[in-house]
């Protein structure tokens, strides 16, 4: 949890849960540890009670979407650091730590963290954007609050990430999430291979880009952002490119045709 955060998309982070039941960024078992949130769990999870023992143990904190819910409304405010925002309400992201999504967290729980916080007075101040690789069960939830008569809160962005070519399935269940009223959005980070998105085919309204940053990286093709860049014009999607990480790539040859350097280590 934090009132103040580095990631260029958003001004803080809540976490509902830390930890998760992994992924392709964190699979030590083939000695794969590429995910930043698992990064600082090995890093700091015994030195700071704010983290999962583990981090492929999921752990709940309850009340600290609510706490997050009472910081200042930032509507109408310029951020000096990240002019890019405007002057929206907050935009706070939920479960920058883990994934809230995984199997052992109840959708009882989901509805009196989450949901609640976002439609609580407080909550309703602010945007949140809740990412998951699990939309699936994102959708499945969506599904069991209309069966309690719960609506979806306008202001809870529904995401989901897209790392490799075989994720776009995703996006079909990240449609069924929420209603007309809900945003979807897509952390399209790390971009590893070439991908269309197919955007025409799905109700998406926003796109996070970018190359993977850390000692792991994979090469990240300056063409692709221009790609991903041209087909969210196309359907009138907003696009963000977040960065270009650690290890972008340019096929121009009028600058070498290789590997360069934005100066800044995630390639920002």
């Amino acid at each position: 949890m934090s009132e103040h955060t580095k990631i260029q998309w958003a001004d803080s982070s809540a976490n509902p849960t830390h930890g998760c039941d992994g992924c392709v960024l964190w699979n030590p078992d083939a000695g794969v540890k590429s995910c930043y949130a698992g990064i600082l769990h090995e890093r700091f999870a015994q030195t700071n009670m704010g983290y999962s023992p583990r981090f492929d143990f999921v752990q709940l904190n309850p009340g600290e979407m609510a706490k997050a819910a009472c910081w200042p409304d930032l509507t109408g405010r310029i951020r000096a650091d990240k002019p890019w925002m405007g002057t929206r309400p907050r935009h706070i992201f939920v479960s920058d730590m883990g994934d809230a999504l995984s199997r052992s967290v109840s959708f009882e729980y989901l509805e009196s963290e989450i949901v609640r916080a976002a439609a609580s007075e407080n909550g309703q101040r602010h945007r949140w954007l809740w990412l998951t690789k699990r939309p699936e069960r994102m959708a499945d939830f969506s599904d069991w609050l209309a069966g309690e008569g719960l609506e979806w809160p306008a202001n809870l962005y529904a995401g989901c990430s897209v790392i490799e070519a075989k994720d776009v399935y995703r996006l079909k269940r990240l449609d069924q999430v929420g209603n007309a009223d809900t945003t979807r959005f897509i952390s399209f980070e790390p971009q590893w291979e070439p991908i269309h998105l197919g955007l025409e085919e799905h109700q998406v309204h926003w796109v996070l880009h970018g190359g993977e940053s850390g000692s792991q990286a994979k090469d990240f093709q300056f063409d692709w952002a221009y790609e991903v860049m041209e087909h969210c014009r196309h359907n009138g999607v907003s696009y963000f490119l977040k960065q270009l990480g650690q290890k972008a790539v340019t096929t121009d040859l009028s600058i070498g045709g290789q590997s360069f350097s934005t100066g800044d280590l995630h390639g920002g």
